[in-house]
């Protein structure tokens, strides 16, 4: 199949890795009947419906102060969490998730205030370099479901009067002021008023078996590759090993099942790109150019340079770049095109519809 621009066909052509299908992951799968993984599908969809429930009580629900900080807490206690210690070694499991959001109520340094308003460890506060903290100039706004005191004290930090004092949102619409930003050195200031949205809990990478039997995907461009869906700690991977290819503006990386390409919200440090570079020993950071999920293993291709990643960005718009997947599937599935529309809005859910509306994207499946 012709596929991939010019450029990236050429790389797989010299000395492209050919690796074939683990006999345990034929044989294990072989071994599963379709009873069993029905039986499995819905645990799942019940586990997920739980899970779901859960989460959506932990809005924001409560806005207290807490000494010289105006705390907006979950529904769970601080002291209800366990005790912290530091975020490396990786931990066994992920944690239950936990974010906090802050308003600053004195100036200071950002690691000393977090430290202090969540009773955290210096060495847990890490999450700065994970990427886990971000800020704003003025809170936003609460959700619907605020209590009174949190209106309260969402008025009171937000008033003309008191924004009118503050230098640093001058010629800001308030709206501007409320973006948010990564906090990215732990030495930074924060003033009062600022806000803050600390993830106490970052999604980890630790080793973990798992059955998501929908997982063993095969995505290449030239090359063959596949492995089960096995959460593998990325401090453990031989990083080096797993390079496809060099140039001097993207390295291609067979990613490993169970990783991050580029990080997440909350977790930018245990990602692909930031332990492939120093297994080159470049001393630039290696940037996304693509996205592909977490448990999925296979090719992607990291930019050397901002050029690059413009160049690439524009092969996947004008559709010279195709991701083609194997899925070993416990039932037939239809050959052919499957179509639906998504909403063209990058924030979470992403709205699907199989049916056309204007202006939505067009998405489509070639089952092969």
């Amino acid at each position: 199949m012709k596929m991939g621009s010019a450029g990236l066909v050429s790389i797989f052509r010299n000395g492209c890795r050919s690796l074939s299908a683990p006999v345990s992951l034929l044989r294990m799968l072989t071994s599963i009947d379709a009873s069993s993984l029905h039986k499995h599908k819905k645990s799942i969809r019940k586990s997920t419906a739980l899970s779901c429930l859960s989460s959506s009580k932990r809005h924001l629900s409560c806005l207290s102060s807490k000494g010289d900080v105006a705390l907006i807490a979950t529904t769970t206690s601080v002291n209800g969490y366990p005790e912290y210690h530091r975020l490396l070694p990786c931990p066994s499991q992920n944690g239950p998730p936990r974010v906090e959001h802050l308003v600053v109520s004195e100036g200071g340094h950002v690691l000393e205030y977090i430290c202090k308003a969540l009773d955290l460890p210096p060495l847990f506060v890490n999450l700065i370099h994970f990427g886990a903290v971000y800020y704003a100039l003025v809170c936003p706004q609460p959700p619907p479901s605020a209590t009174p005191e949190q209106i309260r004290i969402f008025k009171e930090v937000t008033a003309p009067s008191v924004l009118s004092k503050r230098a640093s949102i001058k010629g800001k619409t308030v709206r501007e002021a409320q973006k948010t930003f990564r906090i990215t050195h732990v030495d930074q200031f924060v003033e009062a008023g600022t806000y803050l949205r600390v993830h106490v809990h970052p999604k980890r990478f630790p080793r973990r078996n798992t059955t998501f039997y929908t997982c063993q995907f095969l995505f290449f461009f030239q090359c063959n590759i596949i492995e089960t869906c096995i959460w593998t700690r990325c401090y453990e991977i031989d990083w080096k090993s797993r390079i496809i290819a060099v140039t001097d503006s993207y390295v291609v990386l067979d990613k490993p099942a169970g990783t991050s390409v580029g990080g997440t919200t909350d977790n930018i440090e245990e990602s692909c790109a930031t332990f492939a570079t120093p297994a080159l020993g470049f001393s630039t950071p290696l940037m996304t150019t693509h996205q592909i999920d977490n448990c999925t293993e296979g090719c992607v291709v990291l930019a050397r340079t901002k050029e690059y990643c413009s160049v690439f960005h524009g092969k996947i718009r004008e559709k010279k770049v195709k991701k083609l997947y194997l899925a070993l599937t416990a039932a037939p599935v239809p050959i052919g095109i499957i179509t639906h529309y998504m909403r063209p809005v990058n924030i979470a859910p992403r709205l699907v519809s199989e049916d056309f509306i204007k202006g939505w994207y067009l998405c489509q499946l070639e089952v092969m």
